[in-house]
């Protein structure tokens, strides 16, 4: 079976671990990628945006202090800093007479919030179950390019970057089913996107192929990701200038600040290859094959978007 998945170009979950991610990332980096606290200062000392950090609770005693650090911000993102996979994240649309507003319109009151942040930093969402930090910060509101297919949330874009170059891309968009989230494993959707383009191609969920959103009914492909030189500069920049050689890079675009850094991931997912309908092994190898003769991002983007493009896209 693995070789068969092999053969056909399909990177499963050991020869990642394997050959690309134990062989590729130090492991003193791990600390960068689980972090977000940690992501976002490498991030901003290498000139890629993040969304404004409005405070971080370290301490339970701290918890008392979220109405001076929200201030009178009427949105805002509650999220712990070690979290993985969009747990322990909430997103608050609005501060009401009633309490908390959440993205779904349910509403939680000040002590259900604070004993959501006291739950975060005893490690509940936390990687390994250590205790964590909880990080408060502008919530993004996204593009309206992306109005017509998304769900309660914010959609992002996800690359794939091996060795300092794009590799692959997808968008991925919340649904019902993943509760305003853009995480595939919640039941988010998945779309393709041609690297050389930015144009979005077949989506999936739950590793089945869709044409529309599940809840708009729109078609997903065909749209122009905005920013799309912007978000390979940013995603290539963060695998060129760190020594991390295979990395899950997610950018959210903002309406009014433009392409945003999420967070950084030291084992991205392989449902990437689904949404491409695509495996991964042919592109790293020719990434292998030809980074001796690149050098500098903007000759590992103009490769990877020459040589990934999908037919009839040049």
């Amino acid at each position: 079976m693995f070789a068969s998945l092999r053969r056909s170009g399909i990177l499963g979950i050991n020869a990642r671990n394997l050959d690309y991610i134990f062989a590729s990332n130090p492991r003193h980096l791990y600390r960068y990628a689980d972090n977000k606290i940690e992501t976002k200062k490498i991030a901003q000392s290498i000139g890629v945006p993040v969304p404004e950090t409005y405070g971080v609770i370290t301490f339970q005693g701290e918890v008392k202090n979220l109405e001076n650090i929200i201030k009178k911000r009427k949105s805002f993102v509650v999220k712990p800093a070690r979290g993985s996979g969009g747990d322990g994240i909430v997103v608050i649309s609005d501060v009401t007479d009633e309490g908390y507003r959440k993205a779904s319109g349910s509403i939680l009151k000040s002590g259900d919030l604070q004993y959501h942040i006291y739950n975060i930093l005893s490690g509940m969402f936390s990687l390994g179950g250590q205790s964590d930090n909880t990080i408060i910060e502008y919530t993004v509101q996204f593009d309206p390019v992306f109005a017509e297919i998304a769900y309660q949330g914010v959609p992002d874009v996800r690359v794939i970057i091996y060795r300092g170059v794009p590799a692959m891309a997808m968008l991925r968009l919340p649904t019902r089913a993943s509760d305003g989230k853009a995480n595939l494993h919640r039941g988010g959707v998945g779309v393709g996107i041609d690297l050389s383009t930015g144009i979005t191609l077949a989506g999936i969920q739950n590793d089945r192929y869709i044409d529309n959103h599940p809840e708009t009914g729109h078609s997903l492909r065909d749209r122009q990701i905005p920013h799309w030189q912007s978000i390979l500069e940013m995603a290539a920049k963060l695998g060129d200038k760190t020594e991390f050689g295979y990395l899950g890079v997610d950018i959210v675009l903002d309406e009014e600040f433009g392409p945003l850094l999420l967070e950084i991931n030291a084992r991205p997912g392989l449902a990437i290859q689904i949404a491409n309908r695509e495996g991964l092994i042919g592109r790293l190898e020719a990434i292998d094959s030809t980074l001796p003769k690149l050098s500098g991002i903007q000759e590992k983007i103009a490769f990877a978007q020459k040589t990934f493009a999908v037919a009839g896209s040049l």
